[in-house]
């Protein structure tokens, strides 16, 4: 089914990303008839954009589609338009519900705080741009919500722009060669900004560059008529095009050499973090990729798994170096942002293998179940952080301790959600969708598969390490003497609210829910895109091991081998490469922080384990290259050339000829009579010299 006006089911796909928009244009307003209307007007709004959201479900389930489209600037022939196809329809269902309950949770959360009008603005603002990104028909659209989603995030993030200590994160106090590791939350949101529009330059040249061939942004268009792929991959064009794109999102997505804007964005309040790390933000680099990886398949026979071997090996390092970072931070909001960019690398490894696989809807339904399952577990445990952030007053596990006996509801949930993000087997959504990317790599026929599957066991290892780490720091073990002196000043821990600690009950239960059921909805998810891959793309098995064979002919990536036979649904070696890696990590996780057998401060007695301790703790001093590289270099680089070129070279040339142009000026001036004789004198005088030149 297509739908290229405005009538019917098509009127809601627009209202999905309009509806926010309008409630931030009038949120000011309704501000002025009191806090708690403007707080559910907001939450409405949301609720709104979620209901519109869930009337296109029926056409992901059938594999049907709306693209609607509208006239925009006629001149150049660009229309803009909305595509609901199962993608998009998953997608927009996933970023408006889980809002919806982070929206919920604000009302709670936020209580009290200082300019909230806007925050609901940009809150607002924020899923309206998400969701232009994800309903939108083509590229030029998706930009214009690409830095909506750019401009909210910065806001949000450096919310609390006065910048009060409370509000930094890293410790204060902590360099590393000589650059200090805590910022505040102005400088976050500045950081945020900066190094996505890096990015973001990064695919405006992509976009343009196809554009430039294709004569459209459209994604239906580009995939209809391949003759501007053709063009451009004999000027060898089309694979540089794609990784420009790919700039994009993994600047959006805080994938290397990105990622280290994420790790200071925990400036904001633990209800931005949530929206940016399960809903939005590097929600939209995953997507983009997820939009953009089937048509660039398709097209595959003109050398494109170049592109898909980029995308999967930064996807595996950047899954590798931040979950190596987690293992060690205290805090916990931290550990769970070094986590989402670890988790992204799972997603963006899933999709590019599946560009190199004999089965493209293996991959892509791997990264993609990955992508939903962690916006529900990831939503659930920023805000449960958020709770306990709200009841202890600090970032740092070091200062928590026992709080299950206080926060009773909180550490189940929690606990529930870290289960998932650990990959507990067979009851979890998080085992499932890991489980999904083991066997897709396994049996993608690619190359290089064998280092890519043990670098991604390797971080399931310290993921379900950091994970029962992150609990057992917070919730077991004696309590901090932090919590002590609070307790001895009069303030005792609590339980939060129930409108705190209700969203993230939904979505921790629904974690194992979905969990428990999980493998039914893996399969209904891979029918689901192999459908939409076969209609709308053309993308068969058959098809594919043929374009992987063709372009084995000019770049041997890919031997094509079967599939390794599956036992009761699951890859064998896959499933235990799952199982094996969550007793692994949850067991040293365990008796480390949570049975307390083993002492973690074994590792700074030993000089090896303690420098590799402060290697992971400085981020693999990263960030200080980063402000070496950027910021502190080309300054004294500068420094340097003003002291000696500028201001000795220069200036001394100025000098010079400053006293010849005094000279000279003074010729000219006595020149100067004001009598028209002279001057024509003069011209005259010129003219006959030049033709004399000019016969010589």
């Amino acid at each position: 089914m297509e739908i290229t006006g405005l009538g019917g089911i098509a009127v809601n796909v627009w209202l999905v990303w309009i509806i926010p928009f309008v409630g931030a244009a009038i949120i000011a307003a309704v501000a002025r008839a009191g806090i708690k209307i403007r707080d559910y007007t907001a939450v409405g709004f949301a609720l709104a954009s979620a209901v519109s959201a869930t009337t296109l479900i029926p056409l992901a389930l059938s594999g049907s589609e709306v693209h609607s489209q509208v006239t925009w600037i006629s001149i150049l022939h660009l229309k803009a338009g909305v595509l609901a196809d199962p993608l998009s329809v998953i997608m927009a269902n996933l970023v408006a519900w889980i809002s919806f309950l982070i929206f919920v949770y604000s009302t709670g959360y936020m209580h009290g705080e200082r300019d909230l009008t806007r925050y609901w603005f940009f809150m607002l603002f924020f899923i309206g741009s998400m969701q232009l990104v994800v309903l939108s028909d083509n590229l030029l659209m998706l930009f214009f919500g690409w830095e909506g989603v750019g401009l909210a995030s910065y806001a949000l993030v450096g919310f609390w722009y006065y910048d009060r200590k409370k509000d930094f994160v890293g410790t204060e106090g902590h360099k590393a060669a000589g650059i200090a590791m805590w910022a505040s939350p102005s400088h976050a949101g500045t950081k945020a900004f900066l190094m996505t529009k890096a990015g973001d330059a990064m695919m405006l040249a992509g976009m343009f560059l196809i554009f430039a061939y294709s004569g459209t942004f459209g994604f239906k268009e580009l995939i209809q008529n391949q003759g501007w792929a053709a063009q451009m991959a004999h000027q060898n064009l089309l694979v540089p095009a794609a990784i420009l794109l790919f700039g994009g999102a993994i600047g959006k997505s805080a994938q290397f050499p990105f990622n280290e804007w994420l790790l200071e964005a925990m400036t904001g309040p633990a209800s931005v973090s949530a929206l940016i790390h399960a809903a939005t933000m590097v929600k939209a680099g995953v997507f983009l990729v997820a939009r953009i990886a089937p048509l660039f398949f398709a097209i595959a026979a003109f050398g494109m798994t170049q592109f898909f071997e980029v995308v999967a090996w930064v996807g595996a390092f950047t899954a590798f170096l931040l979950a190596s970072q987690a293992i060690v931070n205290p805090e916990i909001k931290k550990v769970l942002a070094y986590s989402t960019g670890s988790q992204i690398g799972y997603m963006m490894l899933a999709i590019g293998i599946a560009g190199l696989s004999t089965n493209f809807a293996d991959g892509y339904t791997a990264g993609f179940f990955q992508l939903i399952s962690h916006a529900m577990f990831k939503a659930a445990l920023f805000m449960g952080a958020g709770a306990l952030l709200h009841v202890v007053g600090s970032r740092f596990m070091t200062d928590m301790g026992g709080m299950r006996k206080y926060m009773r509801k909180t550490y189940i949930f929690m606990l529930l959600a870290a289960l998932s993000l650990a990959a507990a087997p067979l009851v979890t959504l998080g085992f499932w969708s890991k489980d999904a990317i083991f066997a897709a790599v396994l049996g993608s026929g690619y190359e290089h598969a064998l280092p890519l599957f043990i670098m991604a066991v390797v971080v399931a290892i310290m993921t379900a390490f950091y994970s029962f780490r992150m609990i057992g720091m917070t919730f077991f073990g004696k309590k901090s003497e932090y919590l002590e002196q609070l307790e001895a000043s009069g303030q005792h821990p609590h339980e939060v609210r129930p409108v705190v600690w209700v969203p993230f009950a939904v979505l921790s239960i629904a974690t194992i829910a979905i969990g428990v059921v999980g493998f039914a909805f893996g399969s209904q998810l891979q029918h689901t895109f192999s459908t939409y891959l076969s209609t709308y793309f053309g993308i068969t098995e058959q098809k594919q091991i043929q374009l992987l064979h063709n372009s084995v002919t000019t770049t041997p990536l890919v031997k094509l081998q079967q599939q390794p036979k599956l036992f009761l649904g699951l890859n064998p070696i896959a499933a235990a490469a799952s199982f094996g890696a969550f007793a692994a990590g949850g067991f040293l996780g365990y008796m480390c922080y949570i049975a307390q057998k083993i002492d973690p401060g074994i590792v700074s007695n030993n000089r090896v384990t303690s420098w590799i301790w402060r290697f992971l703790y400085n981020r693999w001093y990263l960030n200080s290259a980063l402000y070496w590289g950027t910021v502190i270099g080309p300054l004294a680089i500068y420094r340097l050339v003003w002291r000696y070129f500028e201001f000795t070279v220069m200036e001394g040339i100025n000098h010079t000829f400053e006293f010849s142009m005094t000279s000279f000026s003074k010729v000219v001036k006595s020149a100067q009579t004001g009598i028209t004789q002279t001057y024509l004198f003069v011209f005259g005088a010129g003219i006959m010299i030049i033709i004399m030149l000019l016969l010589l």
